[in-house]
């Protein structure tokens, strides 16, 4: 060993000893260290550091055995703690992190990935009571796709968040029985399906395969976009402390072993409910594959009986937040029958479609390269324009050569990263402008290019409209991404200034928040340009109902054959008045002024107030079903049902109490909501003071201008609906309103006069929406004042 001294001893001042190699004054090679409080180390040095392998012992009976590296826990290794509980795996500065596996002191046991000392990805939870979950985690909570099996035999596969259900999936019940279905915060909530035990129920082979096709989309992704990382290892800690600051620290700032068993790594199962417990998920990972495909066996499709269509029923339902409101009950005979003629009907068009499958199979391919490209160049661009000092705009930075281009080669350059894409030319438009907007909004750069170009990576929406648009929604639901026409563009760019100005001065606007703009050219001269916006509807909470309200009448319906859960609906359709909070209203309607007095100072029509309704449980709800004589215990039983909190008198369905304002905590908890900006708003019924909304089974929500806005939903029952057997008899309804003003990109030109001479030959001119700027603004306010009228 160069420069080394023999083995030798040494003791300090405060007690410590040393006894082993030496390079100079620093241990270096192999040597034991004993603190004074009698905690030991013994095994690699490299100058001053512990690094190498080695052993540590702790004078409270905690020990660990593996690699360290400048004085941390680094590398692979086993932690032994004193109240018997364990971890053996992958180690980051003294934090479980990779891959690895922990036994807890109550024998619970986690095996799978880690990210900062918490499950973060693919992982196996075994609890002690025999649940068992295996599928994704995100900050030590189940979240993503998930399989949770109880020990009783229920299971559940699909979809999770926080650590409850959230989203599609499927429920086994011990005797059999399914139900597929959506679910919110734990709670049923939308359309599903109930099979009895005995019925034949959909493929699960197929449905699963129908989420895998997703998940494996995400997966390919997230690995092109991971590959502009900063490395692939770990990275190494600093070692420049000196001898004496290592080997000198007091017992406050030595390894301690309270960091290693932190209570975020178990978990507790008085924080779930019964039905929180545990289940299992399809794996990614091939080290957990076994376990999953073992235990989704038993809900195999060979399992099914055969079906006997004369007698079996199945009962499609519809929830809300856990309460069922709506039951149709049918034959599987019917449904086969409908079944058959589907078969029949697709079987005729199959041919007609195999040469479209092809051109389908290349779009999605093309939007796949989208997607990677998009993710490439806004990770580019904002890691350039980030690190520049902050400014006031200029009027240069809207000008035609504020604008970043840049080459990304398939195999990289100077300046790019390699990518799994095909060759692309990227411009960024006014990249300082939308930098400020984005801090305007109070948008952090880290958590946008997160967002956007994090692991998870991005997903294609179908098309809400006519255009023709892509749109693609970042993993977080933050962000909406869509393609522009060209005109689009220039109008978006003509009006940047104007539109700056005015976020600016309203911080409470609500209009569209744009936080990007930019163009891709593919191979052949292919220009695609998208604009990235914040994404009205991302909320906790699930949006029951969507409308697109423009004011006008002429067309604007939709078909009742083309409705369902997520279907945008129009004026027409909608059947309801709501009532708020006179202050709330004064705010509203003064902010949508202000917006629409903009919009139609830059000559913009054919915008669109955007509004989603929560349903929150309703303090009268009515269901005039036949209720079924058979006895179908699971479907009957709120506690297996999950409609926690509601009680029932004969038909009649009582659920919890709706939604409750209360004085806000400027210091609380409140999430702000995707809208990052504006202040909390002031509610009459309080006494003018800022509020919060508190929501049964949710918190405490802030309530800002569009965003966790209560009000009362009035519906006018029609005397004929009250003879029909199956209609919904809400009167009244708690809900939480989440609106915005959109597509404003379209102004009164030439071609637009034209169309609006020609309609107004065939329709009333007034009913029509293409009309001109003044006109439109003042008919799209008046519309909204009856859809929110005043309160006497």
């Amino acid at each position: 060993m160069e420069n080394a001294e023999s083995l030798s001893e040494k003791v300090f001042s405060n007690g410590d000893i040393y006894v082993g190699d030496f390079k100079g004054v620093f241990p270096h090679g192999k040597g034991k260290y004993t603190w004074s409080d009698g905690t030991v180390y013994d095994g690699d040095w490299e100058e001053g550091k512990m690094t190498g392998k080695g052993q540590i012992f702790w004078f409270t009976g905690a020990k660990y055995d593996g690699d360290f590296s400048g004085g941390f826990l680094h590398g692979s290794g086993t932690l032994v703690g004193s109240d018997g509980s364990s971890y053996s795996g992958s180690w980051r500065m003294n934090i479980q992190h990779g891959l690895g596996k922990k036994q807890y002191c109550n024998s619970d046991v986690y095996e799978g990935l880690w990210k900062e000392g918490v499950h973060e990805g693919c992982g196996k939870y075994a609890w002690n009571s025999g649940n068992i979950y295996i599928g994704n985690w995100k900050a030590g909570k189940m979240c993503g796709r998930g399989v949770m099996k109880w020990e009783n035999g229920d299971l559940y596969n699909g979809f999770w968040l926080d650590g409850v259900r959230h989203g599609s999936g499927f429920y086994r019940f011990v005797d059999g029985g399914y139900y597929f279905g959506t679910w919110s915060r734990g709670l049923k909530d939308g359309p599903g399906t109930y099979y009895p035990a005995g019925s034949r129920h959909p493929s699960l082979t197929k449905w699963c395969s129908s989420i895998d096709y997703d998940d494996n989309r995400k997966t390919m992704l997230s690995h092109s976009s991971s590959l502009n990382s900063e490395g692939h290892g770990a990275p190494k800690p600093s070692v420049s402390r000196s001898l004496s600051e290592k080997i000198s620290r007091s017992l406050s700032e030595k390894i301690s072993t309270a960091g290693f068993f932190r209570s975020s790594g178990r978990i507790s199962h008085r924080a779930m409910s019964l039905d929180e417990d545990c289940s299992v998920c399809d794996s990614a990972r091939e080290f957990i594959a076994h376990d999953t495909s073992g235990m989704l066996s038993h809900a195999s499709d060979e399992d099914q009986p055969e079906m006997r269509d004369c007698c079996t029923l199945v009962y499609e339902r519809e929830y809300m937040q856990g309460v069922l409101i709506k039951e149709k009950i049918r034959s599987t005979a019917v449904l086969s029958e409908k079944n058959k003629q589907r078969s029949k009907f697709h079987a005729k068009e199959a041919k007609q479609r195999s040469c479209m499958g092809i051109f389908e199979d290349h779009r999605r391919r093309r939007s796949y390269y989208l997607m990677l490209n998009l993710q490439l160049g806004i990770r580019y661009t904002v890691g350039k324009i980030t690190p520049v000092p902050m400014r006031e705009v200029r009027s240069s930075d809207f000008g035609d050569r504020a604008r970043i281009r840049m080459y990304f080669p398939r195999k990289g350059s100077q300046f790019t990263p390699p990518h799994y894409s095909i060759d692309f030319y990227w411009k960024d438009y006014c990249p300082m402008v939308f930098r400020n907007l984005r801090e305007m909004f109070k948008l952090d750069a880290a958590d946008y290019m997160m967002s956007i170009c994090g692991d998870d990576g991005l997903r294609e929406l179908p098309s809400p409209g006519k255009s023709g648009s892509l749109f693609y929604l970042s993993h977080d639901d933050r962000f909406l991404i869509k393609t522009l026409k060209k005109s689009e563009l220039k109008v978006l760019l003509k009006m940047l200034p104007n539109y700056y100005n005015h976020v600016a001065a309203h911080e409470n606007t609500l209009i569209t928040k744009f936080f990007g703009l930019h163009r891709i050219t593919l191979r052949g001269g292919k220009k695609v340009r998208f604009m990235v916006m914040g994404n009205m509807f991302c909320t906790e909470l699930r949006i029951h109902r969507r409308y697109d309200l423009k004011g006008s009448s002429q067309g604007r319906y939709t078909d009742k054959d083309k409705i369902d859960s997520n279907t945008t609906l129009k004026d027409l359709d909608l059947s309801y008045e709501f009532h708020m909070d006179k202050s709330l209203r004064k705010s509203l309607f003064q902010q949508i002024s202000l917006d629409c007095m903009f919009l139609e100072s830059q000559q913009i029509i054919d915008y669109s107030l955007l509004l989603g309704l929560h349903f929150s449980a309703p303090e009268h709800l009515k269901t005039l079903l036949e209720l079924p004589e058979t006895n179908h215990s699971h479907g009957s039983n709120p506690g297996s049902d999950g409609s926690y909190g509601a009680t029932s008198i004969g038909d009649l369905w009582i659920p919890p109490s709706g939604l409750i304002l209360v004085t806000h905590e400027p210091n609380g908890s409140t999430a702000p909501g995707p809208h990052m900006r504006g202040n909390p708003l002031r509610a009459h019924s309080v006494g003018d003071k800022e509020v919060d909304l508190l929501l049964p089974g949710t918190g405490r929500l802030r309530v800002q201008l569009g965003v966790n806005m209560p009000a009362q939903a009035n519906r006018k029952v029609l005397q004929d609906e009250a003879n029909s057997k199956e209609v919904e008899l809400f009167e009244v309804y708690d809900v939480v309103l989440y609106l915005g003003i959109i597509d404003i990109l379209q102004v009164y030109d030439v071609r637009k006069k034209a169309e609006h001479a020609y309609k107004s030959l065939q329709f009333d001119p007034l009913t029509i929406s293409v009309v001109e700027p003044k006109l439109y603004s003042r008919r799209f306010i008046n519309f909204l004042e009856k859809v929110f009228p005043e309160q006497p």
